[in-house]
């Protein structure tokens, strides 16, 4: 059977951040508090992102959320994995995350707890036979389900826009009250156009004090607006009050593809 990852080379660069950091090479990155401290300050703003689609899930059925971005570096996959570990301290919700960002896959990274020889979305996509419940690798400690990106050999956006593609999500649509997607920054790649028509909306990723307004507005021009959920404000450090500092995410509900106010104003520069 055919290795989808050089196994030697994933635990060096697991032990290389462990002799970095401290850190066991297996335990979940860090910044996902929503895992490793869920009664932390900052698992309490992903807690509010969370209750937001709850009540999208709860309003119109919003079950598959797609997380994307700009531009790469604005937190997407940090968010999509708080995300869903936020959704999934529900005692009785089925929640599966899914790495599809073919091109950068990031959630193994990040949650390093992923079996790296185990297939992916790539599989269940392209080889027959390999369906859904063939590629989830489960961690009961979270109540959370991944799917790993997989090694893509092909041209990712022909692989996502595959029909197959839609089977896979129909499934998982079945199986999970939420499904979280970790896909590609909207602006240079046309991989979040390719899955658009199946999920149920898109959550937009900007940094503050780093995401360019141009970038935002270009993002915002791409996306359809029945499909943009809200936009997620990330990494905004400025204090809340005299005793709280602030580190999360919240998601500003969108109305038509302009920049929300916070944001506009900022003359192209990163906020």
């Amino acid at each position: 059977m055919r290795k989808l990852f050089d196994t030697a080379a994933h635990r060096e660069q697991g032990w290389r951040h462990a002799r970095e950091t401290g850190r066991h090479p297996e335990q979940p990155d860090e910044h996902l508090v929503s895992l490793l401290a869920p009664r932390s300050f900052e698992a309490e703003q992903y807690r509010v992102l969370g209750h937001v689609i709850g009540q999208m899930h709860k309003d119109a059925d919003v079950r598959v959320i797609a997380v994307t971005s700009p531009a790469v570096g604005d937190g997407k996959t940090t968010t999509a994995i708080n995300l869903a570990g936020t959704l999934a301290q529900g005692a009785h919700t089925r929640v599966l995350l899914i790495d599809g960002d073919l091109r950068r896959p990031s959630v193994g990274t990040q949650f390093r707890m992923l079996d790296p020889d185990a297939p992916g979305l790539v599989d269940a996509i392209l080889k027959p036979g390999v369906g859904l419940a063939d590629v989830v690798q489960r961690f009961p400690q979270f109540n959370l389900s991944i799917v790993a990106a997989g090694r893509c050999e092909e041209n990712p956006y022909e692989v996502l826009k595959s029909e197959q593609l839609a089977e896979v999500l129909r499934e998982a649509r079945a199986a999970y009250d939420y499904v979280v997607i970790d896909t590609p920054p909207l602006v240079p790649l046309p991989d979040c156009r390719a899955i658009a028509k199946w999920v149920d909306g898109f959550a937009m990723i900007v940094a503050a004090h780093k995401t360019p307004q141009r970038l935002l507005e270009e993002a915002l021009g791409i996306m359809e607006p029945s499909k943009l959920l809200g936009i997620v404000f990330n990494r905004n450090d400025r204090p809340m009050s005299d005793s709280y500092g602030y580190y999360g995410a919240y998601l500003q509900p969108m109305n038509g593809h302009r920049a929300p106010w916070w944001w506009r104003g900022r003359r192209g520069r990163a906020a």
